[in-house]
Parts: structure tokens; C-alpha cells; sequence
């Protein structure tokens, strides 16, 4: 039997694969130029998506990328209510996503760890 999944899933869905082709392609902001769109969030009543995004240059201003994103948002919204089937396209709210800058952190204190070990210093 096929799983099912919730109707703000497969949009999600939509909204990540949409939003990542118009920034690339057609925003211009060199504010955005490193963003990477990591996931989409609806809400239940499909009126709100939490857009996560990653950035690939580490040194890049995250504030910065937030902004940029913000100020793009109404003119991607317009744009996904063209590409989207759906009545009401949901307000649009980005947020940047610290997994990667968690993982990035946990792979050094790990290394680290590994490091002390061949080095003798475990304390046994």
C-alpha cells in the first residue's frame, strides 16, 4: 500500500523545487548568490511556509542572506502563485537552517577527539 502523505507535504514539496529555480534563475541579489534552500515547512491550513535555507560560502553574512531573501519574498510569492495550482500560495517566512553549522561543529569536535586518542592522551 503506497504511503499517504499530508496535502502541506507534497506542497512543501513544490514550494522548495519552485523557490530554488527562481532564485537561481531569476534574482539577481548578490546577497543570495551562496543561498541554498535546504526545506520547506507548510503550515497545516497551508497559509504559512517556513523556508530553511543553508549557505555555501561559510563566511558569507547569514543576516545579510536573511534579508535579501525577505525583501525577495513578495516578488516570490507572485511568482509561485503563476506556478503553483493552488488558490492561495502560502506567505512565505525564511529562516536559516544551523544544521549544517551544527554537523561542521560536531565532525571538528569528533576529529579532535580522535586526534587525542591516537596521541595517547584517553587518561587509561
Amino acid at each position: 500500500m503506497p504511503r499517504e502523505f499530508p496535502r502541506s507535504q507534497r506542497l512543501g514539496g513544490q514550494i522548495l523545487r519552485s523557490l530554488s529555480e527562481l532564485i537561481r534563475g531569476e534574482i539577481e541579489d548578490p546577497r543570495l548568490q551562496s543561498v541554498t534552500l535546504t526545506e520547506v515547512k507548510v503550515s497545516r491550513d497551508l497559509s504559512h511556509a517556513r523556508v530553511y535555507f543553508g549557505l555555501f560560502d561559510p563566511g558569507q553574512d547569514v543576516e545579510a542572506a536573511q534579508a535579501g531573501l525577505g525583501s525577495a519574498a513578495g516578488f516570490l510569492r507572485a511568482r509561485l502563485a503563476q506556478a503553483l495550482t493552488v488558490r492561495h500560495v502560502p506567505e512565505l517566512h525564511f529562516e536559516y537552517d544551523q544544521s549544517a553549522a551544527r554537523g561542521a561543529r560536531l565532525d571538528a569536535l569528533i576529529a579532535e577527539a580522535v586526534g587525542r586518542d591516537k596521541t595517547g592522551g584517553s587518561g587509561d
